[in-house]
């Protein structure tokens, strides 16, 4: 749900905003200054934060960068009953999305939290990828993966387009970084972007780009991707998930270097080499209609495959120790290894999620473990697998039991965070609520 922290000392201004954007099918959080509002913001990672200028503790327009160093991905509008253009500009400066006057019609802010509402839902879709992402960085001796990464290589130096394919989790965006860093553009920027995360529209936008007053809402001129990763590299994961219409703007400037910007009427020359990654069969969507095969063979010029976990087990027990030492320190736990049971149910998983899925299991393994990982320590569904093929009968009660253990370690480690528990064990949050209560777990 579209989650939104009211920070406003003023109780009547903050119940009336509260119960309008709950009229409006929001989740709304309220707090009286920003220390109460801090805490909020790290249990429940809202969306959009409503703040004060003037709190008893401090001045909003000093705490949007603060809000953004805990939660980047959030929007922060401010809320001033004096309102000046120094504060408002300072505001915008300090990476504010707007800077709003008390008093003014309230009906004028829905539509300003909509569009932070938007934006930061925008912003959930960028990826950040590390700088320390290189070839150096991809764990794996096996022949699959030994021939993917020697291909990257080959291929890094040249300008040629790549598409990346493979199943979700599969290490497409560090291929991606690699690539870029190793290639004769490593000192432009590199840009990417997921282009599942966006509609149409949205996803024009941020790829193009738009000039002021091409639409409601376009106050000044905005830069799109390609722009910035001008002389750079433009990654675009999950490109088949892109819009049909807007597939043909893209070979466009494939083919020309040269785009044409939302409300503008000249065209803009770019020169991007773009990496493209997607999950999907491109040779299936064609057939389907969903992709263009003209883009399909400008995209493909080179490409690589990168293999699913299961194809690669002689992997996994690399990948762990790796996931193990990076985690331990991160989580600041001493951990001494694993038991050979733990190993065995890892090389026995189906690993739907791959790497990813098996580092979000390191790192649950990790937070709930003693000293060192045992078959206690792995999520339910992986101990269910391993004892049922052991033949052991488990009654509900030790499932229970396991249950209720791992979900009281995990909200420990995350001080009663339970967005970022819910996180962690992989179940909704309406879930872990439920089970909080079923297993009277004392927070």
């Amino acid at each position: 749900m579209d989650r939104l922290l009211i920070i406003d000392d003023e109780p009547m201004i903050r119940k009336l905003l509260s119960r309008m954007m709950e009229l409006e099918g929001y989740e709304v959080l309220q707090a009286t200054d920003f220390s109460s509002g801090l805490k909020l913001l790290k249990q429940h990672l809202p969306q959009v934060i409503l703040c004060d200028v003037f709190l008893p503790d401090g001045n909003g327009v000093d705490m949007v960068p603060e809000i953004k160093k805990i939660h980047a991905e959030c929007e922060v509008i401010l809320l001033t009953a004096h309102g000046n253009i120094p504060d408002g500009v300072q505001a915008i400066k300090n990476g504010a999305f707007d800077y709003i006057t008390k008093g003014d019609d309230h009906n004028k802010i829905i539509p300003i939290i909509s569009r932070a509402m938007q934006q930061a839902k925008k912003n959930q879709g960028k990826i950040a990828v590390p700088a320390s992402y290189s070839f150096e960085s991809i764990q794996g001796n096996s022949p699959s993966v030994q021939q993917a990464v020697s291909l990257a290589q080959k291929v890094a130096r040249t300008d040629v387009t790549v598409l990346l394919t493979g199943e979700t989790g599969t290490g497409k965006e560090v291929f991606a970084q690699a690539i870029h860093r190793a290639s004769l553009r490593e000192k432009g920027e590199f840009v990417a972007i997921n282009c599942s995360a966006f509609g149409k529209d949205l996803l024009e936008s941020e790829l193009f780009g738009y000039k002021a007053g091409s639409f409601t809402g376009a106050i000044k001129d905005k830069k799109g991707l390609f722009e910035v990763a001008d002389r750079g590299t433009l990654f675009l994961d999950e490109i088949g998930e892109m819009a049909f219409e807007l597939q043909a703007k893209l070979l466009r400037v494939l083919e020309t270097g040269e785009y044409i910007k939302i409300g503008d009427t000249k065209p803009t020359q770019v020169n991007v080499r773009i990496i493209s990654a997607t999950n999907r069969d491109p040779k299936k969507e064609i057939e389907k209609g969903n992709f263009r095969e003209d883009l399909y063979y400008r995209l493909s010029v080179f490409q690589i495959h990168l293999p699913p976990l299961r194809e690669r087990k002689e992997d996994i027990e690399l990948l762990t120790t790796v996931f193990l030492n990076q985690l331990s320190a991160k989580l600041n736990k001493t951990v001494t290894g694993m038991t050979p049971e733990f190993l065995a149910t890892l090389k026995n998983a189906e690993w739907k999620g791959n790497i990813r899925e098996l580092r979000n299991t390191i790192e649950r393994s990790v937070i709930v473990c003693d000293k060192q990982l045992t078959l206690q320590d792995l999520p339910l569904e992986l101990q269910n697998v391993t004892m049922e093929s052991d033949g052991k009968n488990v009654s509900d009660f030790e499932l229970a039991t396991i249950e209720r253990r791992h979900i009281a370690k995990v909200l420990q480690y995350t001080n009663g965070n339970k967005t970022e528990a819910s996180r962690l064990l992989k179940i909704g949050l309406t879930t872990l609520y439920r089970k909080i209560e079923e297993y009277k777990i004392n927070l």
